[in-house]
């Protein structure tokens, strides 16, 4: 297991410095990336892994549902993460990290 944690460690380092040169994403991308790191560190590093927009805004401190909703979109078309949304209030959305990420 602790193999495992080292490899995702490493895996969100080189994708942060990647996020560090693309000049399309933010400091909000960058922080709403982190917050997806520790809902999946919480989630046991499964792939995929359940995220609740509450929970995310939380830990990334976005405050805006409309920043939010455009920052995980363009995370999503941008090839960061894959997005799956539940569109239910009762059911978690889902994310996947890309292979190589």
């Amino acid at each position: 297991m602790q193999t495992k944690i080292n490899l995702a460690f490493a895996d969100y380092s080189r994708l942060i410095r990647r996020m560090g040169k693309d000049h399309r994403l933010s400091s909000t991308h960058i922080s709403l990336c982190a917050a997806l790191f520790a809902a999946w560190q919480k989630g046991g590093y499964a792939n995929p892994f359940g995220i609740t927009r509450k929970q995310l805004m939380a830990y990334s401190k976005i405050a805006s549902v409309a920043t939010y909703h455009k920052c995980i979109r363009e995370l999503d078309e941008h090839g960061y993460i894959r997005y799956q949304p539940s569109f239910s209030p009762k059911q978690e959305s889902l994310v996947y990290w890309p292979n190589g990420a």
